[in-house]
């Protein structure tokens, strides 16, 4: 007879004699784990202001609080790489005075290239399109009631006190290429959706006997201004303040070093006033590249050969209005007579153009469009022939300088491109 087989062992017993034997080891492990824990501090928070000190879309200067040094170089806050919508750390966020806000604080820079909605919104609205052309319909049928040297830049222009109360300043050019160029600025401006950062400009006959100037007639003789020519009138505006560079761009630039792109960090890291700043000069750098406009901040940077510390001085024709809105004076030297001095003056505006790399979407699309249809000079024809009554006294741009226009805006939608690649 066979003697039966012992059953072996099922799993589920192992395991628990296992678990059994280990009870002990785990138990003192876990004492240790506490005793460590007591004599470890706790972790303390990071040192600095508290996030979300301002809310967005509330400046500190709305707050009554100070905003900060904002201490960057101009050309790096704007050459912005598309690596840096990376945010690692919370680097990359909108933060204000340089203190990091919550997760859900919105990028001052969307999709690499392009200014944030919620930035532009913040812009001071400039000259608005009703009001403009409201003033411009006033200044050409008022009478001239008073002509006054001073304000106006150089001795050969006045300022005018109208008769529907508004005042202007009156430019009579060296040239008539100078008066034709600030027209034609204005109304690129326009084509480019950025006319509300110019004074509204107009044209004028001078004319001793005619009904505009009859007033001021013994004023026109001691002005030396010649009958028949053409002048433009430019809206006055009060309290405007001058505007430097911001810092420490100046003294970087004097030393000759060649200034680097930053991370998108420390773009982050600006108070909204300072950001809302840089929206707009990103505009006139493109704006002035277009124009070829050598007589604002390109004329500083020129002067750094014999001023090093020219560029922490005042900004040649650029000046800020009261609620914070650059406004873009005189450009006289834009399109026509730039375009003359190209070969002196580009080696400065085309660095320029490159140190942004950050736009307003909206001129981004205006300027694809116009590289897309090859229309810069057409759209620009059409508009000054439908806004300015006396723009045939003056004419257009010859054929050369309409495809050198053309040239720069391709130039520009390249540069763009480049940005959005990077």
């Amino acid at each position: 007879m066979k003697r039966a087989r012992r059953a072996a062992p099922g799993t589920l017993p192992v395991l628990g004699l296992l678990l059994l034997g280990a009870l002990p080891g785990l138990w003192t492990l876990l004492l240790r784990r506490e005793a460590a824990a007591e004599r470890e501090p706790e972790p303390r928070p990071p040192a600095g202001p508290p996030p979300g000190r301002w809310g967005w879309g509330r400046s500190p200067a709305a707050r009554g609080e100070p905003g900060g040094d904002g201490q960057k170089t101009f050309w790096a806050l704007l050459a912005v790489p598309a690596a840096g919508r990376e945010e690692r750390g919370g680097e990359g966020r909108f933060a204000a005075a340089g203190s990091l806000t919550s997760a859900d604080a919105a990028s001052p820079v969307e999709r690499g290239i392009f200014w944030s909605r919620e930035l532009e919104e913040q812009v001071p609205p400039g000259f608005a399109a009703e009001e403009a052309a409201a003033w411009l319909s006033a200044a050409r049928a008022a009478r001239v009631a008073s002509l006054e040297q001073g304000g106006c830049g150089r001795s050969s222009n006045r300022l005018a006190r109208l008769s529907d109360g508004s005042r202007a300043c009156v430019r009579y050019g060296i040239n008539p290429e100078q008066i034709q160029g600030e027209a034609l600025s204005y109304h690129l401006a326009g084509v480019l959706g950025m006319q509300e950062r110019l004074p509204p400009v107009a044209l004028a006959l001078v004319e001793a006997r005619g009904r505009q100037w009859e007033p001021v007639r013994e004023e026109l003789r001691g002005s030396h201004w010649a009958e028949g020519a053409v002048v433009s009138l430019t809206r006055w505006v009060d309290n405007l303040t001058a505007v430097v560079a911001p810092a420490p761009w100046g003294a970087e630039a004097g030393a000759g070093r060649r200034l680097q792109p930053l991370s998108a960090g420390e773009l982050g890291g600006l108070p909204p006033s300072q950001l809302v700043e840089l929206v707009q000069w990103s505009d006139l750098i493109l704006f002035d590249y277009l124009t070829a406009n050598f007589d604002r901040l390109v004329s500083n940077l020129f002067s750094l050969q014999w001023d090093p510390r020219v560029m922490r001085r005042a900004t040649s024709n650029l000046l800020r209005a009261p609620d914070g809105g650059l406004v873009f004076m005189d450009n006289e030297a834009g399109l026509v007579h730039g375009y003359r001095l190209l070969a002196m003056w580009d080696p400065y505006n085309e660095p320029l153009l490159r140190s942004v790399c950050v736009f307003r979407e909206g001129t981004a699309r205006r300027v694809a469009e116009l590289h897309r249809r090859r229309s810069a000079a057409a759209e620009l024809r059409r508009r000054y022939r439908a806004r300015e009554p006396l723009w045939a006294r003056l004419g257009f741009l010859s054929e050369r300088q309409a495809e050198l226009l053309q040239a720069r805006v391709d130039f520009v939608h390249r540069h763009i491109a480049h940005c959005r690649a990077q």
